[in-house]
């Protein structure tokens, strides 16, 4: 799936002046931008997103559809000549607003000036992966089928495992149904077409609420990202970090805010982002397509 990229090519220096100039440029940017019928649903159901927010995220519409037909949609934002690429992937699970919106405020950070960042990056957001399950009333974690989009990668033995795991270390906890076969939900075919197609050097997938740090895949990963710790808790068959973490290589960072329905506060969001792009620095470079 290809998505309209936005190119940054604001050749400021750092300091003071420039971030103001930033700033500016990203209200003028906000005030061209508009409200689509898909920001009065994501204001109305996302926790500290307003309209002004979410226009300024000048989401795209992609070609996917849920289950229900509702559209998801991406933002790319590309520094010039940026070759590494990131992947940032919010409410993959339903009930799980918050990531969400923090998946659009990085936007907003992302889009503030590509060119002052550490290293050129190539950024991909889908910020409501599961529209079917975040639009439902009340929220739920699965998508209309029912699937838990989380356990429906096509990892290695899901056949055999995926099965076997949601029965008996689940007890059928319909919460976590896998599926009948991997990538049988039109949200994950999504997703897993965009990591073959955009080809991420890092996929970052945001969920909630236990307030941790999780990792999977090569590399050395971050010790923190703000107040969330590094406490990996394993893989699971058809997950994201079990299908891109260690079956492809991948480095898959994910990120457990500590409450679902409440964002942190704006400065953790932007020290979250801080860490993220500091360890990216120092650990993740282009190293050319992942991907096969």
């Amino acid at each position: 799936m290809a998505a309209t990229a936005v190119t940054g090519k604001i050749k400021t220096s750092r300091g003071a002046g420039n971030f103001s100039k930033a700033i500016l440029a990203s209200w003028l940017l906000a005030g061209a931008a508009h409200a689509g019928p898909e920001c009065a649903d994501f204001v109305r159901q996302l926790p500290n997103v307003s309209a002004a927010q979410c226009a300024q995220a000048q989401l795209t519409p992609s070609r996917a559809r849920s289950v229900h037909g509702r559209t998801i949609y991406l933002r790319d934002i590309a520094a010039e000549g940026a070759k590494l690429r990131v992947l940032v992937i919010g409410g993959i699970h339903g009930d799980e607003l918050s990531s969400s919106s923090v998946a659009l405020h990085w936007i907003r950070l992302a889009a503030l000036d590509p060119a002052q960042m550490p290293q050129p990056v190539h950024w991909r957001f889908i910020p409501a992966a599961n529209p079917d399950g975040l639009f439902d009333k009340p929220p739920r974690r699965v998508n209309a089928s029912g699937v838990d989009l989380n356990r429906n990668f096509p990892t290695p033995n899901w056949e055999r495992d995926a099965k076997v795991y949601w029965e008996q270390r689940t007890r059928k906890d319909p919460r976590r149904y896998p599926g009948p076969r991997p990538l049988s939900e039109p949200e994950t075919r999504f997703v897993h077409e965009e990591i073959q197609s955009f080809k991420p050097n890092l996929i970052v997938s945001i969920h909630a609420p236990y307030g941790v740090l999780d990792f999977d895949g090569p590399s050395v990963p971050p010790s923190k990202l703000g107040r969330l710790y590094l406490d990996q808790v394993g893989i699971f068959p058809g997950s994201l970090g079990n299908y891109g973490g260690v079956h492809k290589g991948v480095p898959v960072v994910t990120i457990e805010l500590p409450n679902s329905m409440r964002t942190p506060l704006d400065a953790e969001t932007r020290q979250m982002w801080l860490d993220l792009l500091r360890w990216m620095s120092e650990r993740v470079m282009d190293r050319g397509p992942r991907v096969p």
